[in-house]
């Protein structure tokens, strides 16, 4: 999983398979080049350079552009064992991270873009709920550059994108793709640094994001950062080895919400996230399958309970999306907005149940 604390000898074997690939790669195209004709071709002088289309030189220098606007904002992080990457948010030295990529830390050594030494910062706070976290620096080094952020509503799937961090170490690095997929909603796993939340409304991108590459940024052809690369998918089939293609950024309006929180009182006090206002475990059918969420606690005078859920209901479905487990409920209501009315069904001693809830805020 993206965001992973390095190892020397797992960094190295991603960085072989990449190099094995680039010279399979080159030997194909070495191949195909001598798939001609028998004859030997006199190619005049002046065929030999390329000509490259306007529009691809077009596309280039605006992907340079991109580079040089962007790139010196995003610094990369030790935290401890971690290695992540961030983003300098402000001209105070505040930079924006994921919350797995600093873990337990609070203090580390950032790398900017303007400096060669490794700087010092603390931990502001971290958001865990939203795997986001503020970090900054104890001293604003001359010629910091804070990013530009832009604006979710005007991300659309097709637009390309580059990716800009620290994968397997390599600082500085850029990977480039288009938004896959919007309003995404993934669980990340608690174990190995993870931080088990449940995010919704994230961008897909086919760009590549790698270890590493976590608290970086993601960022449009206006050198404007439309979210933070925070997970990569993996294919249960092939033992849950990274998926291609498929990369996850938390969106940017959900980044200036919380570090702007964060920056202002220290902590998040309002959090934008839907609740039922309970606590729940998954519960099994007689096949030991899971079969719904079952509520353990209620909020006195929540929105569950001012819809009559009890504790020892078995929640089975949020409007149109089957219940089985608590992942699966956290994952219902991640798309949903506090305030809005859901309706819920349950079973309480064997009997089924709906009730329409007015959802609250974590």
């Amino acid at each position: 999983m993206d965001g992973l604390p390095e190892h020397p000898s797992r960094s190295s074997r991603h960085v072989r398979r990449l190099l094995l690939s680039l010279t399979a790669a080159i030997s194909a195209t070495v191949l195909i080049g001598g798939c001609s004709s028998g004859s030997e071709a006199t190619v005049p002088e002046s065929s030999t350079r390329a000509v490259v289309p306007k529009a691809t030189n077009d596309l280039q220098s605006d992907y340079e552009t991109v580079i040089r606007n962007v790139l010196p904002s995003v610094v990369q992080i030790e935290a401890g064992d971690n290695l992540g990457s961030g983003i300098v948010y402000d001209g105070k030295g505040h930079v924006i991270t994921n919350a797995h990529v600093i873990d337990q830390t609070k203090s580390f050594l950032v790398t900017v873009a303007t400096g060669e030494e490794p700087l010092p910062a603390k931990l502001v706070s971290s958001y865990p709920q939203q795997d986001l976290a503020v970090i900054r620096l104890d001293r604003v080094p001359a010629g910091l550059k804070p990013a530009r952020f832009g604006d979710s509503a005007a991300v659309e799937v097709g637009q390309i994108v580059l990716a800009m961090g620290s994968p397997l170490g390599l600082s500085s690095s850029v990977t480039q793709g288009i938004v896959s997929g919007l309003g995404r909603t993934v669980t990340e796993s608690a174990s190995g640094g993870g931080t088990g939340a449940t995010i919704g409304n994230m961008v897909q991108t086919s760009a590549a994001i790698n270890p590493g590459n976590s608290g970086g940024a993601l960022v449009n052809l206006d050198s404007e950062v439309i979210g933070i690369p925070t997970l990569a998918a993996t294919d249960p089939q092939l033992g849950n080895s990274a998926a291609p293609g498929i990369g996850f950024a938390i969106p940017v309006s959900m980044v200036k919400t919380v570090a702007d929180q964060i920056i202002k009182t220290g902590k998040v006090t309002h959090s934008g996230r839907a609740a039922l206002g309970i606590t729940a475990r998954t519960v099994l059918d007689d096949n030991y399958q899971p079969s719904g969420a079952a509520v353990v606690d209620v909020e006195p005078g929540g929105p569950a309970d001012k819809a009559g859920l009890r504790p020892g209901d078995i929640i089975t479905r949020v409007g149109s999306a089957r219940i089985t487990t608590i992942t699966s409920l956290a994952e219902a209501l991640a798309s949903d907005n506090p305030g809005d009315t859901v309706r819920v069904a349950y079973t309480r001693q064997g009997e089924r149940r709906t009730t329409n809830v007015t959802l609250g805020e974590i």
